[in-house]
């Protein structure tokens, strides 16, 4: 079988190992097409790691209440400091949409240069990014979508079905290795009611239901460790036996686990969800039923603010042919077990 290209950590195509997003966007400088090629379209030669024109890169997310929002921040302003020539006007983070607006009106008003936005609600904050956009100022959408396009340049963010499919997959195959013929399968969702679970929760049951198994006990919980810890007691008290459980929050995890704890259940295998350090190294040290996550890393942070570098100093991406930045980049949800969660350390985050 042919090998396929490497998709990097981040989302992008690379042509060897992945690395952190500056150097990912830096491009290489041995491009030179031969003469017979000279018309092709090859991929851009510039080096986007040497400092460009100062700009400044305005911020705004929710507050930090949980472990993967706090990485968003945490992460979008140690990229900035890699650039020289970027600073970094980043607001307060606020679950309150109205102050969220108002937050983003400010920036604009400030005149930054590019505005990175991961809004609290996409809907509600469309109308502010599309102010953004028709003011001259691009806007990376991180992660949660607006309504429209039009409310900005490019939007970077991770996979949801595509989480629940990897993690599906992977419990299908262990099962399989095991030879259990009708295993049963249990579920620990996030928040119902919004999309993002719904997706992720009919990926898990389409892959499952490629290899001829079905979702079985499933409980849903609100992305907390004390909602994560109270549901999963319920699943477990209804389920006296079990061979594999998702979760798909790692911050609503540490309450999954204290539940399995308090149980004394070890019977089953477990799957995660976001790409924790906690959870990572619970599945190195590999004494517990945590065998794997599923990544949606707070990494695309890092991305968001390198590609803000970029389209506010007018430069595309130096590995790809098109001359602009990407309208859309999602990010992919690699499967972390035991054999290669040392490669994905660095991206974990602090529950």
């Amino acid at each position: 079988m042919t090998e396929q290209p490497f998709l990097g950590r981040r989302g992008f195509l690379l042509g060897g190992a992945a690395v952190g997003a500056g150097a990912l966007l830096a491009g290489c400088t041995s491009n030179t097409p031969a003469a017979s090629e000279s018309n092709a379209p090859v991929a851009n030669a510039g080096n986007n790691a040497q400092p460009g024109k100062p700009i400044t890169i305005g911020f705004s997310a929710p507050a930090a209440d949980h472990g993967w929002i706090a990485a968003i921040t945490k992460n979008a302003k140690a990229q900035a400091q890699k650039f020289s020539e970027v600073k970094f006007n980043a607001t307060e983070g606020t679950n309150d949409v109205n102050q969220q607006i108002s937050q983003v009106e400010t920036l604009i008003n400030a005149k930054v240069d590019v505005l990175v936005i991961l809004p609290f609600d996409g809907k509600a904050l469309t109308s502010v990014g599309q102010q953004a956009m028709d003011a001259g100022i691009p806007v990376i959408n991180l992660d949660r979508v607006f309504d429209t396009p039009l409310a900005y340049r490019t939007w970077i963010g991770g996979d949801n079905y595509r989480m629940g499919v990897n993690a599906g997959n992977y419990i299908a195959a262990e099962l399989k290795k095991k030879n259990v013929a009708n295993p049963v399968i249990g579920e620990v969702a996030g928040i119902d009611s919004l999309p993002l679970t719904q997706e992720r929760s009919k990926g898990f049951a389409d892959a499952l239901g490629r290899a001829g198994f079905k979702v079985g006990p499933r409980v849903s919980a609100q992305f907390t460790s004390e909602s994560g810890e109270q549901q999963t007691a319920n699943l477990l008290q209804g389920a006296p036996k079990l061979d594999a459980l998702w979760n798909h929050d790692d911050d609503q995890g540490i309450g999954v686990n204290a539940a399995i704890d308090t149980a004394g259940r070890k019977e089953f295998i477990m799957v995660g969800g976001a790409g924790s350090k906690n959870m990572m190294n619970l599945i190195k040290a590999d004494a517990s039923p945590i065998k794997a996550t599923v990544l949606y890393s707070p990494s695309m942070a890092s991305t968001a603010v390198a590609l803000a570098r970029l389209l506010g100093q007018g430069k595309g991406i130096g590995d790809l042919a098109e001359h602009d930045i990407p309208a859309e980049i999602t990010t992919y949800s690699a499967v972390v077990t035991k054999e290669n969660v040392d490669q994905y350390l660095d991206v974990g985050f602090d529950s």
